[in-house]
């Protein structure tokens, strides 16, 4: 939910997921694409929430972050990711709520949900770790020395 504005946040965003397109591409992973919804007439959850869906391509894998989602190490992540893909599941989207968070609704559909620590993360935060751990993926995936453990 929302827009992303120029600025150090958006720099990262844009660096990790062409990133990712280089390196997932010979992983079968990607391309790497963000999709903004807004709610301009500022309906809420409810409201979010349908303009969410409406975003997804039928047969999306749909991945909340929310607070009540599970906490993966990064090459836990990295394998649910592999598998999805191994499974033919070829969208992955990846749902950042709005300020109030996720609609229950959305939550309760969701086919998995990820949790970054019962710490709240401002929106461009969440986004940044997110796309940060989405390329560490890939490179786990690919035998690249970038993650260590």
């Amino acid at each position: 939910m929302g827009r992303l504005r120029s600025g150090p946040e958006k720099d990262l965003i844009d660096d990790y997921s062409q990133r990712f397109d280089r390196t997932g591409r010979a992983l079968g992973l990607g391309p790497f694409k963000i999709t903004e919804v807004e709610d301009k007439k500022n309906g809420g959850m409810a409201s979010e929430a349908v303009l969410l869906r409406n975003a997804l391509p039928a047969g999306t894998v749909l991945v909340t972050l929310d607070e009540r989602g599970k906490s993966l190490k990064s090459p836990e992540f990295a394998r649910k990711l592999a598998s999805w893909r191994d499974d033919g599941r070829s969208d992955i989207a990846f749902v950042i709520g709005g300020a109030d968070g996720i609609d229950p609704s959305l939550r309760v559909d969701a086919d998995f949900s990820i949790s970054f620590g019962s710490m709240v993360w401002p929106h461009m935060l969440a986004r940044v770790m997110l796309c940060e751990q989405i390329y560490r993926a890939s490179t786990i995936l690919a035998g690249s020395p970038y993650h260590r453990e």
